[in-house]
């Protein structure tokens, strides 16, 4: 995919997020999460060589802390390589990663809140 149709996969997703992004975005926006300003479906670019840019969607991102946030839904159980490849290169941007379970997301709000509270100390 080039830059346009990632721009445009990126919108499309975010509006249609699924029930656990719905959760985190409507509990981030604006600030609430921990004073953050956090970022939804945001395009990280990476170049494999000089002639070729490839693209990830983080679900959330945070500029300060340089933090993806991604939520991960049953499709996870069975691409772990491609997370665990994922993670290694956004590592190497210098980007952190968070996942947290859908289920999490839906049912243990505060878990989320405490991991990403304890993330942003180690952070400052």
């Amino acid at each position: 995919m080039n830059y346009q149709q990632i721009i445009s996969y990126a919108r499309e997703n975010r509006q249609n997020p699924t029930p656990a992004e719905e959760r985190f975005w409507e509990h981030s926006r604006g600030k609430q999460l921990l004073g953050l300003k956090i970022n939804r479906q945001y395009v990280i670019s990476y170049k494999l060589n000089s002639d070729y840019t490839r693209y990830f969607i983080a679900d959330f991102y945070c500029h300060k802390l340089r933090l993806v946030i991604d939520l991960d839904g049953r499709i996870h159980d069975y691409q772990k390589r491609y997370d665990d490849n994922r993670d290694e290169i956004l590592n190497a941007l210098g980007l952190n990663v968070i996942r947290f379970a859908n289920q999490i997301v839906l049912t243990e709000w505060p878990l989320v809140v405490k991991t990403i509270g304890s993330y942003k100390l180690t952070q400052s």
